[in-house]
């Protein structure tokens, strides 16, 4: 399951202007302050509930949604992210960062490029970080083309379920700009995939026409929201085995 565009752009509006009660969004949230053990313990129960319902639902979920996952009230939740903006960068930036340095230890430990890549994309599924990717680290070709890279077929753009509606809805094209691709750290995530992919591919044991995009929208895709966790780790694991044959080339 990965992230629509609409979903992020949704959460960005709704919390750049109020929150769910009419309070004006502040531009974020301290983390400098100590907190009481109490508040500790409800930050870190809001967050862990952020992440699961933003990966099921994405990041149009509501914030009553993650209050309640949470067992909080939704005050809770609003005196520590002031807006909803602040909570959906807050989890987008953590997941990016937990990718990044999965992607930086793989290039680090595996000698073999595509050991490199394979134990990359395993650990990320694993870890079910893709489904909270920011939309703009989807975008990003070979050619840097940044803005409309996998959006040219239906194959390569990312599907979500739309809150609790049946069905997927396709995402559409949007321009992304320079500041909003740093602002998550998705660049130093780009950076380093950008290696593993360039390994794989000059030991000509990934196909030449695999970009950085298709590499992470297969983390994206491989790691599906199901409510049994035994069930979720063996489907994971199969859907990922078929993907990686998909990148390797045929010649490897």
């Amino acid at each position: 399951m990965t992230i629509q565009d609409s979903h992020w752009q949704a959460a960005v509006a709704q919390g750049s202007t109020a929150d769910g009660n009419g309070r004006a969004g502040s531009g974020g949230a301290s983390r400098s302050a100590p907190l009481r053990v109490d508040a500790q313990r409800n930050l870190e129960h809001v967050l862990r509930a952020a992440r699961e319902v933003f990966g099921e639902l994405g990041y149009g979920a509501p914030m009553e949604d993650v209050a309640r996952r949470a067992r909080v009230g939704v005050g809770t939740v609003y005196r520590r992210f002031p807006s909803k903006d602040v909570l959906v960068r807050r989890i987008a930036e953590e997941e990016t960062s937990r990718l990044t340095e999965q992607a930086r230890t793989a290039l680090g430990q595996e000698e073999e490029p595509w050991s490199a890549l394979s134990r990359f994309l395993r650990t990320s599924v694993a870890s079910g970080a893709g489904r909270l990717l920011p939309p703009q680290v989807l975008r990003v070709g070979v050619d840097g083309d940044e803005a409309t890279a996998g959006v040219r077929d239906g194959a390569r753009v990312p599907l979500q379920r739309v809150g609790a509606q049946p069905g997927l809805r396709v995402v559409g094209p949007r321009p992304v700009p320079a500041d909003e691709q740093d602002d998550t750290g998705a660049a130093d995530l780009l950076e380093v995939v950008g290696q593993l992919v360039d390994r794989a591919r000059a030991a000509g044991e990934l196909r030449d026409d695999v970009t950085v995009a298709d590499v992470l929208l297969v983390i994206a895709t491989a790691a599906p929201s199901l409510p049994d966790a035994a069930q979720q780790a063996a489907a994971s694991a199969r859907l990922l085995d078929i993907l990686l044959e998909g990148l390797r080339s045929r010649s490897a």
